[in-house]
């Protein structure tokens, strides 16, 4: 089912839908004046189906300050970063939030905790978060007592205590996988990222269970980890396999900077791409049609799912209860120029 865009609901609309006064509804959202639980079930009910949200800058005004909301990054910039960014400022200006933000490597759980806290002190009522951070700070009790609620994006798989707002990473690698195989390669390898994204290991299971579903053995030598999801890592994986007597000729990468990596080594290299070696890459940022050749990836709407997560953190902020929820997007498998058949060898 499409979403309602909440821009276009007022307060009169959901008091027609109602049938109360503009002045019920406010006192209902508000928990102010007296309404019998009858007219309060009636005037949320009208909410939900609306899709109403509060503009919480101006429900905010007494207390001297604009609602805000926090988002915590790894410092490491990126494309996909950047699409965040956008994603987040686009929701919060449309409801005249303010968006904070706080950056850091959030290596251990007591580092992320430390982090969130200090971005809550800083006066954010709501958290955005990115992983690695939505692994580390979900289930925390340190963030409970906080009392703020939390949206992530980009998770591996729903999260407990979390709202997540993601797409199905194993059947998005599974798809993409294949294409691959489906282009004559048999001998693929695998850049998989570091192990404390939740992502790594929902697409390295996509990526089994596509060689198995073609009767293609594993080979752990052709799945690489290199610590982190960006352009320097890409190379070094690259590196360690094309070292390897028989080489593989398709390269599949779980970030478009990985796989940016792995063609600028392969170029080093001497390979034509794609004649010589298939590049995959993932998400879909301006860094994947901008190299040689354009990549063909799995693109996940990033932007979108930032925008998504920082109206459900605002939806939250609006209610007593907020209710935890797992959004899956839809994915897309972007074709370019990066695959080809094989070449005998």
């Amino acid at each position: 089912m499409a979403r309602r865009s909440e821009a276009g609901v007022t307060i009169r609309a959901v008091a027609q839908r109602a049938g109360v006064s503009a002045m019920t509804v406010s006192n209902v959202i508000n928990g102010a004046g007296r309404a019998s639980a009858a007219t309060v079930a009636t005037v949320r009910a009208a909410i939900a189906e609306l899709g109403y949200v509060p503009n919480l800058a101006a429900r905010q005004l007494s207390k001297a300050r604009a609602t805000t909301v926090g988002l915590l990054y790894s410092d490491r910039r990126t494309p996909f970063l950047d699409a965040v960014l956008v994603g987040a400022l686009r929701a919060t200006n449309a409801h005249g939030l303010q968006l904070i933000l706080r950056e850091g490597e959030g290596v251990s759980r007591d580092e992320a905790e430390r982090m969130a806290g200090e971005l809550v002190r800083s006066g954010a009522d709501a958290l955005l978060v990115i992983p690695p951070f939505a692994e580390q700070l979900s289930g925390s009790r340190r963030i409970t007592e906080l009392g703020v609620p939390m949206a992530a994006i980009a998770t591996g798989t729903a999260m407990p205590g979390v709202t997540t707002v993601r797409i199905d990473n194993r059947a998005a690698m599974l798809s993409i996988t294949q294409q691959v195989i489906a282009s004559g390669h048999r001998r693929i390898a695998y850049v998989a990222g570091p192990d404390r994204y939740s992502v790594v290991a929902a697409r390295l299971d996509g990526f089994r269970a596509a060689l198995h579903e073609a009767g293609i053995p594993e080979d752990a030598e052709l799945v690489v980890r290199h610590g982190e999801f960006d352009y320097d890592a890409g190379k070094l994986a690259a590196q360690t396999l094309f070292r390897q007597p028989n080489r593989p000729t398709a390269v599949l990468c779980s970030s478009d900077d990985l796989a940016a990596g792995v063609v600028a080594q392969a170029h080093h290299a001497g390979l034509q791409l794609p004649q010589d070696l298939t590049v995959t890459g993932f998400d879909d940022t301006i860094l994947a049609s901008r190299i040689w050749p354009p990549l063909t990836v799995v693109r996940q709407p990033v932007e979108e799912m930032a925008f998504r997560a920082a109206q459900c953190l605002i939806t939250a902020l609006a209610r007593s209860q907020p209710e935890i929820s797992d959004e899956v997007f839809d994915h897309a498998i972007i074709k370019r120029n990066s695959i080809a058949f094989p070449t005998a060898r």
